[in-house]
């Protein structure tokens, strides 16, 4: 039986990043432990001291295509484009208090987005409080990131991160879900619970519209050349939604949003259908 690109298995998946491009995984990956930075501006450890902290992270301090920014409706390209949807499917997954964030990772094949012909598999979602983007400066309640990794070791941009915005009103069902589990983690850094299948498309993250830019992760080390598409329809949580989040996480990390970043030359691309606009 052929099995699909993004099947892996949770412990060699490192080795085998180690064979196919040397120290870069290194790079590519998230910091897990959220002991060695935080959010706190005033700290040696807050997001302006990121590229001091350690070498490897040096372009959070140097990069000229970091995340997050502001997306600015007078510095967009439109591109005509049908809605793209991703390939996603259920899979065992596990949610996790990684201290700074709370996090849902996926053990088996959780499914695929395609761009521009390169398949990039499922693998983490975690929430920001507030919102780590803005649009035209506004800033919403929660930003969820859905993170994907490319299986192919030639293409170059191995990292594509889907966001998309929440502002207060209606409970977010998927959230709604995972409240009992989310609860019981309060505090508890490298608590973790298994899930079971989780079903990505239950996140309903499909949008006519969406944006798309080259930045990097937002958390060190702040790797660079990650593809970003922000869905352009705003989803709603509970204001009891984003506390819950704030709440379980440690004090300096109930505010998880990285400072905006300069644009710098780059260009933010509007995908969507030859029609008005409006957000």
């Amino acid at each position: 039986m052929s099995k699909s690109k993004c099947t892996y298995i949770l412990a060699p998946i490192f080795v085998a990043f180690f064979v196919l491009f040397g120290t870069k995984p290194i790079n590519a990956q998230e910091v897990d432990d959220e002991s060695e930075f935080n959010y706190d501006q005033n700290s040696a450890k807050g997001p302006i001291n990121w590229g001091k902290i350690k070498e490897e992270w040096g372009g959070c301090n140097t990069g000229i295509m970091q995340s997050p920014i502001d997306i600015s409706g007078d510095r967009m390209v439109r591109i005509i484009s049908h809605p793209q949807t991703p390939n996603y499917k259920p899979a065992h997954a596990l949610l996790k208090n990684r201290g700074h964030d709370i996090q849902i990772q996926w053990l088996d094949d959780a499914g695929s987005l395609s761009i521009n012909g390169t398949e990039y598999c499922l693998r983490y979602a975690h929430w920001h409080s507030p919102s780590e983007h803005t649009y035209n400066g506004k800033r919403y309640a929660l930003e969820l990131h859905l993170v994907h990794k490319a299986t192919d070791p030639v293409v170059e941009n191995k990292i594509a991160v889907i966001g998309v915005f929440y502002k207060t009103g209606q409970p977010d069902p998927f959230l709604s879900k995972l409240t009992t589990n989310i609860t019981s983690m309060a505090r508890k850094k490298d608590d973790q619970r298994s899930l079971g299948p989780v079903d990505p498309k239950e996140v309903q993250i499909c949008s006519r519209r969406y944006y798309r830019y080259m930045g990097s992760l937002t958390v060190p080390p702040c790797t660079e050349g990650v593809i970003w598409t922000i869905n352009k329809k705003v989803k709603t949580v509970s204001m009891e939604q984003v506390k819950l989040l704030r709440k379980v996480v440690h004090d300096y990390a109930e505010h998880n949003a990285r400072p905006l970043q300069p644009l710098n030359s780059r260009r933010i691309s509007l995908y969507g259908p030859e029609s008005p606009i409006e957000l």
